[in-house]
């Protein structure tokens, strides 16, 4: 394979797009050459226009819905679906053919994500995709777009960055992984979100960021996009003359983000219209929720507009007086995501739960509390020892602190073009400082909220090259496989398990662990299954510890896996004596191989769930 000529930084986002590429040919240490794709897509039957971001929607048309050539792009005709911006508005209309969220969908372990089940409540008579093929579409779009735009310079053979929140577990990464490499990702690799941010305003800091950030700092990148709310804290130290970046912890899955706040937008303008005496059914308020979304953005990005129309078609309406009409104003944007997403807060308040019923319809996994600001009260507080054991770190928190102590914040995604929603954060962060007699964070100015994520993933690949400032790291969590102990049999009492370390926290990528001194016994040929466990805290347990018990919140339980490992010519339900092997992929991604004490097989288990294990 020939040399690339081009880092490419992807982010797939919920509700957005991008990429961004460097030059790598013509970039000079920190100095760095990049630019971001305008991409081609279908802004209404039968018109593309190049656009900075491509929406994240699919639109599935009826067969007879649209004329021929309506969806052609400059390089097919062949397609029967749209992508992008057309897709986004015209689905605000028909929201039951309109495919969203596929980001979300693809983290949620309670569904099988390579099924047909978006859009999720769509009749039977719609076309379904599964949101890794969702996925898979808009990054072939991007494929297309770039080769369209670069045919000497192939996508095929260029260095691929695709993001993911830092939040996604190994099932999610794979999975992400997965659909790269089917859209032609050959030299791909997975970066966390807010890192890309970080290296975004290093990089378009040309140098200057060594003298706003300095050894002792703790940056807290505050990541609120359209499905998630993720959270990373990042050390800066010295070594050897030079200044370093540790990711030292993020945050939990938080199903949090412009979705949800999309949603109460459109329950606050519906309350509005009831109070009118205009009732809307459930069709209606998911037409209102996409247009609350556009709304929304209007509003974020154009400080200037003091509201936007709504308008609400009535089911089987052919014209427009036979709509609802309405309006999403500035003040009420302002006091909806204020009050209810960033509200004040303690450093001692939690997310709150809420009472559930036994019944619930099938959808995704969110957070029960919509406070971007407890989540954040938390993370910090349970990532109080996260710089404890950092060699080199010159900070030391009083033995007293409650929470650790971020000295320079660093907002991203396009919930924060709100100043207010900005501000509100920073200075629910800062009171939590004064009330532990700590300096104030300061704001790190100057991030690019919508494009960040892809122009740090595109340097991010440029630096892996040995240029620039690398931010170090690894795994975000330490993972755990549990094993069952050997007990009699004792009616209404399951086996105990231990929970035996694969990779510590902060393995690098490209690196294996080898329990060499350990051997267990693993069955085959019949339905077994495997539990995985995560871990943010337990930042000292090494390759091969088995821990006994643990406290709840220390171990966070992931996908089990259910598969039948082929048994090789052995007896069905055979326990073969293996010992265990851990990779950290250079793309990200954690692979389990179980090697027999006698034999050459070897057995792979999967993160995510599989036909079948392979050998």
């Amino acid at each position: 394979m020939s040399e690339p000529k081009f880092s490419i930084g992807i982010d797939l986002g919920t509700t957005h797009c991008a990429l961004s590429y460097v030059d790598i040919g013509a970039c000079d240490g920190e100095q760095v050459s990049q630019q971001v794709l305008s991409i081609p897509q279908l802004t209404a039957p039968g018109s593309v226009e190049a656009l900075g971001l491509l929406p994240s929607f699919i639109y599935l048309p009826h067969a007879s819905e649209l004329a021929t050539g309506d969806l052609s792009l400059p390089w097919t005709a062949e397609q029967d679906y749209a992508v992008g911006d057309m897709a986004r508005s015209r689905g605000a209309a028909t929201p039951i053919r309109l495919v969203s969220s596929a980001k979300s969908w693809l983290c949620h372990a309670g569904v099988d994500r390579r099924a047909a089940i978006l859009p999720n409540d769509a009749p039977p008579e719609v076309a379904r995709l599964s949101p890794l093929e969702a996925s898979l579409r808009y990054l072939a779009h991007l494929r297309a777009a770039w080769d369209h735009a670069q045919p000497d310079a192939p996508f095929s053979e260029q260095e691929i960055v695709v993001t993911i929140p830092a939040s996604f577990d190994p099932a999610a990464r794979d999975l992400t992984a997965e659909a790269a490499r089917s859209a032609g990702c050959e030299r791909m690799i997975l970066l966390e979100e807010p890192q890309a941010a970080l290296y975004s305003w290093i990089e378009k800091s040309a140098g200057g960021w060594r003298k706003q950030v300095r050894p002792g700092d703790i940056i807290l990148v505050v990541d609120v996009g359209g499905g998630t709310s993720d959270f990373s804290l990042i050390a800066v130290l010295e070594r050897a003359g030079s200044l370093e970046l540790h990711r030292v912890a993020v945050g939990e899955h938080i199903l949090l983000g412009g979705d949800n706040m999309d949603l109460a937008l459109a329950y606050a303008v519906a309350g509005k219209l009831s109070a009118q005496g205009s009732k809307l059914d459930a069709w209606q308020l998911r037409v209102l929720t996409h247009a609350c979304r556009s709304a929304k953005e209007a509003l974020l990005s154009n400080p200037e507009l003091a509201e936007v129309p709504l308008v609400i078609a009535s089911r089987g309406a052919k014209l427009i007086g036979g709509s609802i009409r309405s309006e999403l104003t500035r003040a009420e944007l302002v006091t909806t995501l204020l009050d209810g997403f960033f509200p004040p807060a303690a450093i001692a308040d939690r997310p709150q739960g809420r009472g559930r019923a036994g019944l619930t319809q099938l959808g995704l996994p969110y957070a029960q509390d919509a406070a971007v600001t407890r989540h954040l009260a938390a993370f910090l507080a349970r990532q109080v020892a996260a710089t404890a054991d950092l060699e080199g770190f010159s900070s030391q928190l009083p033995a007293d602190a409650t929470f650790l102590h971020p000295t320079a914040v660093l907002f991203n995604g396009g919930v924060f073009k709100s100043e207010l929603l900005a501000e509100r954060t920073l200075s629910t962060v800062n009171s939590w400082l004064v009330a532990e007699v700590a300096p104030a964070a300061r704001l790190l100015e100057g991030a690019d909220l919508d494009l960040a994520v892809a122009r740090g993933a595109a340097y991010y690949s440029y630096v892996r090259r040995g240029q620039g400032v690398r931010i170090r790291g690894g795994t975000a969590r330490a993972y755990y496989v549990a094993v069952e102990s050997v007990m009699p049999a004792v009616p209404g009492m399951q086996p105990p398990v231990q929970a035996l370390c694969l990779a510590p926290f902060g393995m690098e990528e490209g690196t294996e662990a080898a329990l060499s001194a350990l051997e267990f016994g693993l069955v085959v040929g019949e339905q077994v299954r495997f539990r995985f466990f995560g871990s943010s805290v337990r930042r000292q347990d090494q390759v091969g510890t088995l821990l006994d018990d643990w406290e709840p919140d220390e171990l966070q339980e992931l996908d089990e896996i259910q598969t039948t490992l082929p048994s090789d010519g052995r007896a069905a339900g055979e326990v073969v004596r293996v010992r265990l092997h851990a990779r950290v992929t250079e793309a990200g991604t954690l692979e389990l191989e179980a090697l027999p004490h006698d034999g050459p097989q070897r057995w792979k288990v999967e993160f995510d769930v599989r036909a079948g294990a392979s050998d």
